[in-house]
């Protein structure tokens, strides 16, 4: 996820009827949604003239979708005049550790204090790494989710360091 600024407020309501495919209802979320095939993505444009821009799965993707997000704001007959910079927030990223991994023992092993665990609410373990400052939600698949990274380098170091800890731990082989 990237956020950025176009400098300026935007009428919703005239861009609603002015972008093909986007999705305003201001009684439900307060911001316009407007969709790319090509790069597959949703953005958020507010009226403040913030942006939100969600499902791109590389930089350059993003860059992308703002720079057609912006075109297509200008051609709706909104001059822009800043250009448009942003900032990637979160991204979120899928793994295998390659073999199943008991929970239980991942809690007391990762301790208790990192780490939430109620298998009756939700089937995964919540673990809030500090560096870098990531969260996991780990399964007894060995599959997990890692989110909150800005950096794509931080993916990976932080999916080592787990793996590492669980090694540690004789959870993981």
């Amino acid at each position: 996820m990237a956020s950025g600024n176009l400098g300026q407020e935007l009428d919703l309501t005239l861009l609603a009827l002015q972008l093909k495919g986007a999705e305003y209802d201001p009684q439900s979320f307060p911001g316009l949604v407007f969709r790319l095939k090509d790069p597959k993505t949703a953005t958020l444009l507010f009226h403040s003239g913030k942006l939100v821009c969600t499902g791109a799965r590389t930089i350059e993707q993003v860059k992308s979708a703002i720079e057609i997000v912006g075109e297509s704001i200008k051609e709706a007959g909104v001059p822009i005049k800043a250009s448009t910079t942003f900032e990637v927030q979160n991204i979120v990223a899928s793994s295998d550790l390659g073999n199943p991994v008991n929970l239980t023992s991942v809690v007391i092993s990762l301790g208790l204090d990192r780490v939430e665990y109620e298998p009756e609410v939700f089937p995964g373990l919540v673990y809030r790494m500090s560096d870098p400052k990531v969260v996991f939600l780990i399964f007894g698949s060995g599959k997990l989710v890692c989110t909150g990274a800005r950096k794509p380098e931080d993916i990976e170091i932080s999916i080592d360091k787990l793996k590492e800890e669980l090694r540690k731990a004789d959870l993981l082989h």
